[in-house]
């Protein structure tokens, strides 16, 4: 008999559940983890799973903002069978409150819009030599040169990794790429856009629709947190009493969560995370409200890194009676912090605050009708320069019959389309053989 059992129910965790209908163990009463969609009426606080007949709330995501970006053409098929998809062109910007400019993402790429002496600058430094490097602050440096490092990417890095950009190893540089063609030309003139998320889709009735009929095809135990793995006698505990024996573990949670669960350590110290503070915020649209999908704040003064506008991608975001009107706005604000040091509800509060009254001075939003925080302890995860950690972790885990799937599972940095996958693979590998 096949006693495997996969934990958490995010998309990873869905799609292993899908394929091979083995058990999942969710800790929330809803599908979806981090990307879970939901929805709140204006002025109040009441979390709605679904949205309500009448369809006047707003709709939110836990984590922010998940937009659907590159993933192998046959993922991206199954998701559309299972929720029709929408097809979008990135809007995006970088923009710098001092100025009240905005530049267009990325924005090495855009240099025309820099005052003459930064352009020049700028130029020279990024067509100078590179030199070998050791951590982010240090390849930045080397790849776009001080002027713009201290123009934009260190105060933005500073914001987006807490402060770790100083001593964490380089990774995902295709988010901020790098070409001297292009650099060159977008000096000049216009250039076409570039990146991995230049065009990305989203479910026409939502995330939390894609979730839901992920889930439909999967055998969930709901409310179900695992608070023990006992890695000797194969038994999972859960948060409620219960208890769960197994022969393999397909496990989705985060790499760090699953070896404390566990009960296990390397000998190599952990890599480092960073914690987002997620604002959902629901508002009467500004004078000054940009039209762009998301912004990057390197000079908020409340500290958060990114502004994104739901309603900007997608006006289902909205209440109904506002759709048509264009009167009202869902955003996204994220702020960082270092891996687990959590706010306390009176530093939430008086963020929130800070973040409504930016917001406002900045014209981008009116009265707020909804405002409501979300934590997400483990959001972006990262590595120490020749950090063997990871692979340790993992080795150590598949040792006791315990498989990390997913992008907080395996400690990497990817999008929507790949868990999917991953989860496909993961589910695929242990089903029934019948």
């Amino acid at each position: 008999m096949n006693n495997t059992l996969i934990l958490g129910s995010g998309m990873t965790g869905l799609a292993a559940g899908y394929v091979s209908n083995l058990p999942v163990l969710e800790a929330r009463p809803h599908p979806g983890g981090i990307c879970s969609s939901y929805y709140i009426r204006p002025h109040s606080s009441d979390r709605l799973a679904s949205p309500p007949v009448d369809q006047e709330a707003y709709r939110f995501e836990i984590g922010g903002g998940h937009w659907i970006f590159g993933g192998d053409s046959t993922i991206l098929h199954l998701i559309d069978r299972l929720s029709p998809i929408q097809k979008y062109q990135r809007k995006s910007s970088v923009y710098f409150h001092q100025h009240h400019s905005y530049i267009p993402y990325p924005l090495q790429n855009h240099l025309s819009y820099l005052p003459q002496d930064l352009k020049t600058k700028a130029l020279q430094e990024i067509a100078h030599p590179k030199s070998d490097f050791q951590t982010m602050e240090q390849w930045l440096k080397q790849y776009f040169g001080k002027t713009l490092c201290d123009y934009f990417f260190y105060p933005f890095h500073n914001l987006y990794t807490a402060g770790l950009y100083k001593t964490i190893a380089p990774q995902d540089a295709y988010k901020s790429p790098i070409n001297l063609n292009h650099v060159i030309q977008g000096a000049f003139q216009s250039v076409s856009p570039v990146g991995y998320n230049t065009t990305f889709i989203y479910p026409q009735q939502g995330l939390d629709h894609l979730s839901q009929q992920l889930a439909q095809h999967c055998q969930i135990h709901y409310d179900r947190r695992v608070i023990k793995i006992d890695i000797n006698e194969h038994i999972v505990y859960c948060q409620n009493g219960d208890h769960y024996s197994y022969q393999n573990l397909i496990s989705t949670l985060p790499l760090n969560t699953t070896l404390d669960l566990a009960g296990l350590q390397t000998q190599t110290p952990p890599d480092p995370y960073t914690s987002v503070l997620v604002l959902n915020l629901g508002a009467v649209r500004g004078t000054n409200c940009p039209d762009d999908h998301w912004l990057y704040n390197p000079d908020a003064q409340s500290g958060f890194h990114r502004v994104g506008f739901y309603s900007n991608v997608d006006r289902s975001f909205l209440p109904v009676s506002a759709r048509s009107l264009g009167n009202k706005v869902s955003i996204y604000i994220e702020k960082a912090y270092p891996g687990g040091e959590q706010p306390s509800e009176t530093e939430i509060q008086s963020y929130a605050q800070a973040v409504t009254q930016e917001l406002q001075s900045w014209g981008f939003i009116e009265t707020v009708e909804v405002l409501d925080p979300t934590w997400i302890e483990v959001a972006y995860t990262w590595s120490w320069p020749g950090s063997a950690w990871k692979n340790e972790a993992l080795t150590l885990l598949e040792n006791h019959h315990i498989y990390p799937v997913g992008r907080y599972a395996r400690w990497h940095f990817q999008g929507i389309a790949d868990s999917i996958k991953d989860g496909l693979y993961a589910g695929g590998s242990f089903r029934d053989l019948r």
